[in-house]
């Protein structure tokens, strides 16, 4: 199997695009509208964000971003790895790959929001294998029971 590649990417680089229409396509099928998080490719093509593809075999399997919060932490936005792709390690690669990159970042902490719902305990279980823990809503979220707000302390973290 061949390994992955990560590389930094415009979100409207057409490969990332379709992938970004696929994931916002997935999570709308999953969420209420009003309880929606995801950021299409518009919002992940901002100054704050730095946005990742993943490839193995030179096809395009997976993304990933973080955003910059105003405390100097970080927020995972938009991990997704196509359903073929899933159980390859793409996801654990790419989640890797975004702590790594805000730990040379200099961020302190990185935070994120998932679903509540049995749809995304994959996603909450790779999480918690890298210590994230749950936490309260952070930067402009609130609460919501279709949410889980999860942080990493990068300080203290391996």
């Amino acid at each position: 199997m061949p390994a992955f590649e990560i590389v930094r990417t415009s979100p409207a680089q057409p490969e990332a695009a379709a992938l970004i229409a696929r994931h916002v396509a997935l999570m709308a099928s999953q969420s209420p509208e009003e309880s929606c998080h995801v950021l299409d490719g518009g919002g992940l093509d901002a100054p704050d964000v730095a946005f990742f593809l993943l490839r193995q075999g030179g096809a395009a399997i997976g993304m990933g971003a973080l955003r910059t919060l105003p405390d100097g932490s970080m927020e995972l936005k938009s991990m997704h790895t196509v359903t073929e792709a899933r159980g390859t390690g793409a996801g654990r690669a790419m989640l890797e790959f975004l702590l790594d990159h805000a730990r040379a970042e200099g961020a302190r902490g990185v935070y994120l929001e998932t679903g509540s719902t049995e749809d995304f305990l994959p996603a909450r279980r790779l999480y918690e294998r890298h210590g994230f823990v749950e936490c309260g809503p952070f930067d402009s979220y609130a609460e919501d029971p279709w949410s889980i707000f999860m942080h990493l302390d990068l300080r203290s973290a391996a």
